[in-house]
């Protein structure tokens, strides 16, 4: 059976990362709208309520928009904005966390830092060995291509610099995303910074041996790693300790790799995320979700 999906943004970064892994699939039936009819509502009407499944590529004001645009009970959404992340009635789009997503009618796509957060520390949380109001950092440092049209302009044209830091006040949209579905009582500072590379990203997530349950080893952490994601072909957990990561190791891919490190005698822990801020992150997420909500192959369309 053909399932007919609408990309409304197909022009956006996202969109087209989207449009170009479902090209060629002869199990779906992409819903298209001429450039002049893009911003046309009754066009986009039409055009929503026509899917299967529609995919919002959108900022968020226009993500809700769509949303009230259909009136049946058929079309199903992903949303990879994140209008829709933190709300009742939505499904999160991480289905190697055990979210629904095959049986929801509204799946929001996670954001690419919280991917890597929510990786690494969710088992954590859910196996014991993380307490749930323990006061978390996580850094993470991203391409310029997550930023949207105009920074990839920036950096392509030599204005970019070589690392930049932002959202100094602390205050981030992504906060009560990964708060929530980390079962986290207290929300972790985050710290994102923008790298010179086009894609790929790095997220880092510090513990101290008195933020987990008493006489945790490195061990069982990476056990708690390995039990979560034993049949997620997307996520690999390293196995053996690596001497070098790099934020371009998963770049270009829709995999994700974790990684867990420790010093015994300064009881101290390092979790380490790599994955492609538009694969995993983005794009990439979105399409395994769809191949999961239409009943098909979740690899179809992904590099993994």
């Amino acid at each position: 059976m053909t399932a007919s999906v609408f990309i409304d943004g197909a022009a956006g970064t996202t969109g087209l990362e989207i449009r170009e892994r479902l090209a060629g699939r002869t199990d779906l039936e992409l819903v298209t709208l001429a450039d002049n009819k893009r911003k046309d509502a009754a066009a986009r009407r039409d055009a929503v309520n026509a899917a299967d499944v529609v995919i919002l590529c959108l900022p968020d004001d226009a993500a809700r928009e769509a949303v009230a645009l259909i009136d049946n009970p058929r079309t199903r959404v992903i949303d990879a904005s994140s209008a829709h992340r933190v709300a009742a009635g939505w499904t999160y789009g991480f289905p190697e966390l055990g979210f629904d997503v095959a049986g929801a009618a509204r799946v929001s796509n996670p954001g690419c830092y919280p991917t890597g957060f929510l990786a690494l520390v969710a088992p954590l949380v859910r196996a014991g060995l993380l307490v749930a109001d323990t006061p978390l950092a996580v850094h993470g440092t991203s391409g310029y291509s997550g930023g949207g049209k105009a920074m990839i302009a920036e950096f392509e044209s030599g204005a970019g610099s070589a690392h930049r830091a932002y959202a100094l006040g602390l205050g981030h949209k992504h906060v009560p995303e990964m708060t929530q579905h980390a079962r986290l009582t207290v929300a972790p500072i985050f710290m994102p910074s923008v790298a010179n590379i086009h894609r790929g990203m790095v997220i880092e997530v510090p513990l101290h041996a008195a933020h987990l349950a008493a006489g945790t080893t490195l061990d069982q952490v990476r056990g708690a790693l390995s039990d979560a994601y034993r049949n997620a072909p997307l996520v690999r957990v390293a196995a053996d300790p690596a001497t070098l990561i790099r934020i371009e190791d998963d770049a270009g891919t829709d995999r994700m790799t974790l990684h867990a490190f420790a010093s015994p005698d300064a009881g101290q822990f390092r979790l380490v995320a790599t994955l492609d801020n538009l694969g995993k992150g983005a794009s990439g997420a979105a399409v395994q979700n769809l191949n999961i909500m239409i009943g098909a192959d979740p690899l179809a369309g992904l590099v993994h």
